[in-house]
């Protein structure tokens, strides 16, 4: 017969089930620091702007003024380092029914560190708090984040209205979603 040692903590929890355990921590990659995810602030509509600009650059992302970021700031969440660089962030739109998820981007040197991942899974939390039933996207890239994550191509025509009719048909970009 063999024995299992829990963690101090897992075993303090079935002790005591009202004291939470700690969350596990997440996969960084090497030497770099950890970050947290958070809903967006007002002041945060210029750090949001600079994030983006490297995407929309490389054609990755639409170029957006400044003033939605400002106005839009509780659309987003952002991944924040510890010094309280915005180094990835999310924006969740809500529409009837149905949310579209926009303007992904992760710093360079954070990509690869689940960041990304992150951003998604609390995206669609909240758009799970928030009774949305479906989430769409617009992806130029692979779209491998997202088809991972349960994403499908998707006819726009099924998308919000107003969101399919801003979709830019020069920039082929393809749709997805997924049913929450």
């Amino acid at each position: 017969m063999t024995t299992a040692t829990l963690h101090p903590a897992a075993a303090h929890a079935i002790l005591s089930p009202r004291t939470p355990v700690p969350a596990p921590r997440w996969h960084e990659a090497p030497g770099v620091p950890e970050f947290f995810v958070r809903p967006a602030r007002r002041d945060d509509g210029p750090a949001l702007a600079a994030l983006s600009r490297p995407f929309v650059h490389a054609g990755a992302l639409r170029e957006r003024p400044l003033s939605l970021y400002l106005s839009r700031a509780s659309d987003f969440l952002v991944a924040q380092a510890p010094d309280g660089t915005l180094e990835g962030c999310l924006g969740l739109r809500e529409h009837p029914a149905a949310g579209v998820l926009y303007n992904f981007c992760v710093a360079a040197h954070r990509q690869g560190s689940g960041m990304g991942a992150r951003l998604l899974h609390a995206a669609l939390a909240r758009a799970r708090n928030r009774s949305l039933t479906t989430l769409f996207t617009a992806t130029t890239g692979s779209g491998r984040l997202f088809l991972q994550n349960g994403f499908l191509p998707a006819c726009p025509a099924l998308a919000p209205a107003e969101w399919a009719r801003s979709l830019d048909p020069a920039r082929g970009a393809r749709v997805l979603s997924r049913a929450l």
